[in-house]
């Protein structure tokens, strides 16, 4: 049984990583691989990216224009037509030419949808937070090109072939499920090349192995002391992978702020910044999914609190709200829950699992900014509390509630 499904999107991430990107009938997954292109390939990958590059901001500059002059928002049809078909034909632009036309054309696409997530942003048809309007691709970011089905072909002898490139080495850590429909071809900060595959497959083809136990089944609260507290009082303890890193990362940036703009040494000194960066953020990933895996693996039903993550992101703890990535450990949470045909429930953020009594039901816990000090507490009814084993009780008892009268939140 799949409760509440939520349609989620992650980054691209170290090889055999897979992510929901749509929870429907028909989901979609991303799957990435480490890709070894040789130097000629490296060259034409740079031309490849650089012309992205200059066709996204082309299409942002073009339609910011046309808002200065007060003037209807150029069609992707037509930006196509004027900053790659004409483009082309220009001793300025003539070099577009030199790499396929499938990942500029995309690139226009990801412009026009960028547009079309910050105006629904702003008129309230798009769910979460406000977005920002696109803004220019810069070269030191991460550089990515995206291919359709037009632009490459997965070859008998395991290589990957991208139109104008070539057949480029791929390290496979497993199979594919299905034919992909896209891939990107991603150059990290750091220099690694990725191929990031997204393949469509039935909901619910990871079935995990059944339990015997049908009562095996858990609620989850999370915090920032202890990273979440499962049923039994199993804790998890918070990793900090960026707290262990801070200090060396301190150090490398104040060696790169010394370095003179455009010298070698400064490359150096921002590829050992942004090497510990990503350490930081692999060990995170490898950290969050083995801990997905094994809550999905142990428990039938996983019932956890709606937490409003960028609300807390904002508190004094921020920086440690950010190390525990609680919102991305929620999101691969539930998307692994639905493809695997566990239950999955999400709880109100406002009901009081911390203030509830789980054995008489007073709201005799504590309560507000003083009370995130107390860890244990007494109730009238005699009962003492372990603050989150109680919490965890709560949200497993609503949970179970929400899911039996068919009202969990959707």
């Amino acid at each position: 049984m799949i409760v509440c499904p939520r349609s989620c999107a992650s980054e691209p991430g170290d090889e055999g990583m897979s992510y929901l990107l749509a929870t429907v009938a028909r989901v979609h997954l991303r799957y990435s691989f480490r890709i070894y292109p040789t130097r000629p390939q490296r060259q034409a990958l740079a031309r490849v990216f650089g012309c992205v590059r200059v066709v996204y901001n082309d299409a942002v500059a073009a339609r910011k224009a046309a808002h200065r002059s007060q003037l209807a928002y150029p069609s992707t049809a037509e930006l196509d037509k004027r900053l790659i078909t004409a483009a082309k034909r220009t001793p300025e632009r003539a070099w577009l030419a030199e790499v396929s036309t499938v990942p500029l054309q995309q690139a226009l696409r990801d412009c026009h949808q960028a547009y079309r997530n910050f105006f629904d942003s702003l008129t309230g048809k798009r769910a979460g937070g406000r977005i920002g309007p696109p803004r220019f691709k810069r070269r030191s970011n991460t550089q990515t090109a995206r291919y359709t089905r037009r632009g490459f072909t997965l070859k008998a002898n395991g290589r990957l072939y991208i139109a104008k490139v070539g057949e480029l080495k791929i390290a496979w850590s497993r199979e594919l499920p299905a034919e992909p429909s896209s891939v990107t071809v991603i150059k990290t900060p750091t220099g690694k090349y990725y191929a990031s595959f997204v393949v469509a497959v039935d909901d619910g083809t990871e079935m995990a192995e059944p339990i015997a136990d049908p009562e095996a089944e858990t609620g989850i609260d999370l915090g920032l002391k202890s990273f979440a507290v499962l049923r039994g009082g199993k804790t998890i303890e918070s990793p900090k992978f960026f707290r262990q890193a801070e200090r060396k990362l301190k150090k490398a940036q104040r060696a790169l702020s010394r370095k003179q703009q455009g010298s070698a040494r400064r490359e150096k000194a921002r590829l050992k910044v942004a090497r510990l960066h990503e350490q930081t953020r692999a060990k995170r990933d490898d950290w969050l999914n083995k801990q997905v895996k094994a809550i999905i693996g142990e428990n039938q039903a996983v019932y956890v609190e709606d937490l409003c993550v960028k609300g807390l992101a904002r508190c004094r703890a921020s920086k440690s709200v950010h190390d525990a990535a609680l919102g991305m450990f929620l999101a691969r949470l539930e998307s692994k829950a639905a493809r695997t045909g566990r239950t999955f429930a999400w709880i109100d953020r406002y009901f009081p699992s911390t203030q509830l009594c789980s054995a008489c039901g007073a709201l005799t816990g504590p309560k507000g900014l003083e009370g995130l000090s107390v860890r244990e507490w007494a109730c009238g009814c005699g009962a003492v509390h372990d603050r989150d084993a109680n919490a965890e009780i709560n949200i497993r008892r609503e949970g179970k509630r929400l899911v039996a009268a068919g009202h969990a939140d959707t």
